[in-house]
């Protein structure tokens, strides 16, 4: 088998890659957007300032937004099949 055959990607391969990696960009996005929530819960008018606003939730808003980070950074790499 040539290097050429190793690295070709077979269509539904490219299908499967491309869907991961829409979801891994869509979570991402989502992540971070609820971390970004949490933390600045002051500046969004809602009734949930009384509720989330301690440092508890601040620090789970930082892991969400580290953790959207990490996602948007896999869908970027689309590093999804193993050596076979």
């Amino acid at each position: 088998m040539s290097q050429s055959d190793k690295h070709q990607i077979s269509r539904r391969d490219k299908g499967f890659i491309l869907m991961r990696s829409i979801m891994d960009y869509g979570m991402g996005i989502l992540w971070a957007s609820m971390g970004i929530f949490l933390i600045f819960i002051k500046f969004f008018n809602t009734n949930l300032v009384a509720r989330f606003d301690d440092p508890v939730m601040k620090g789970f808003g930082v892991v969400c937004i580290i953790y959207g980070l990490f996602r948007i950074y896999r869908g970027y790499k689309k590093n999804y099949l193993k050596e076979r």
